[in-house]
């Protein structure tokens, strides 16, 4: 390894809850190494996230997502081309692969990098990625996932003293948030996202209805709801099924997002990167787990409440089959969050 500028790689593509997770590593390695180039191989689409990350001094920003949807294109393997010959500039002492992906080790071995890092067998999605590793680490069993992150760099020495979260923060987007918050008359405000990646993973429509209805009557807060744009929809039905005056569509992006939650007095939804924005920013939550293990990558502050289904479910991400989380009721989440409001604010 250079002794007066180590560079490093690490990999995390996607999304955002993962590159949430990965970001105290990161942090660890930047302030073990004041002097090491860091760069970050990220899909274009979530490099926004990393944007003013003091860790962070270059963003290899790949498509891999939309390149694999057109393989057939001669612009795709250009593309490709022009992503090598942009991964292969900087000569790297390691290459730290969080994501655990035959693509995400490849681009490691594609870096050149002289150590390349990633978990060991029982801890990789696809466990063919570890022929392309140097070095291979087993974290502790039961770690929740940031845990698991850490162990990597720490094969490189790495050490964090705390969890850090450099999230973008711009006052153009706290300036947003504010003009919205002032025209809606909304300062003390909770936050809902009933939306989601997987089926199974998401909280039925109607339990959102019926718990507004009782949020309404027993808070005086303003209830924000948030999501994509192709969770509008969703969000515009619950929001007129509850018929509350109080309950309203807050459209964002990212950033604006987590400048929202920044300010929130709640936030409330699945397992889903929304979530893991609000906590790394320190928000109360309660969070709905159904088929992923909150112990692993669930909020990780001792006063969040999470409630976890554990009736059967269908782990498909979209089979038509697939089925809402059950085996939490209304009643148990309305009384989450009087308790984690009262651990925050009495």
């Amino acid at each position: 390894m250079s002794e007066s500028r180590p560079r490093f790689l690490v990999i995390r593509l996607s999304s955002i809850g993962d590159i949430v997770h990965a970001l105290p590593a990161v942090a660890a390695l930047g302030e073990t190494y004041p002097k090491a180039e860091i760069h970050w191989a990220v899909e274009w689409r979530y490099a926004i996230l990393l944007d003013g990350n003091p860790f962070v001094h270059r963003l290899v920003k790949l498509d891999t997502l939309g390149w694999r949807k057109k393989l057939a294109w001669f612009t795709t393997w250009k593309a490709i081309g022009h992503a090598l010959t942009d991964l292969r500039q900087v000569e790297y002492d390691a290459a730290v692969d969080f994501q655990g992906l035959y693509k995400s080790a490849l681009i490691a071995w594609l870096s050149r990098a002289r150590v390349r890092l990633g978990f060991a067998k029982q801890w990789l999605r696809e466990p063919a990625a570890r022929v392309l590793y140097t070095e291979r680490v087993s974290p502790r069993g039961g770690e929740h996932v940031i845990q698991m992150n850490l162990a990597l760099v720490e094969r490189l020495g790495a050490r964090a003293a705390r969890w850090q979260f450099p999230l973008p923060q711009s006052e153009a987007d706290a300036r947003y948030v504010e003009q919205q918050l002032t025209a809606l008359e909304s300062q003390e405000f909770m936050v809902i996202n009933p939306g989601g990646g997987w089926t199974s993973k998401r909280w039925a429509p109607e339990n959102y209805v019926e718990l507004i209805r009782h949020l309404e009557s027993e808070f005086p807060d303003v209830i924000f709801l948030t999501g994509s744009p192709e969770e509008e929809p969703l969000i515009r039905n619950i929001i007129q099924s509850s018929g509350s005056a109080r309950a309203k569509h807050f459209p964002s992006t990212i950033t604006q997002f987590i400048a929202l939650v920044r300010r929130a007095k709640l936030f409330l939804s699945g397992d889903t990167g929304p979530l893991h924005l609000a906590a790394a920013v320190g928000t109360p939550i309660v969070a709905i787990y159904g088929p992923t293990d909150p112990a692993r990558n669930g909020p990780f502050s001792p006063a969040d409440i999470t409630l976890w289904s554990h009736e059967p479910i269908n782990y498909t991400r979209r089979a038509p089959e697939a089925k809402y989380l059950s085996g939490v009721s209304v009643e148990s989440v309305l009384q989450a969050i009087h308790q984690r409001r009262a651990r925050a604010h009495g």
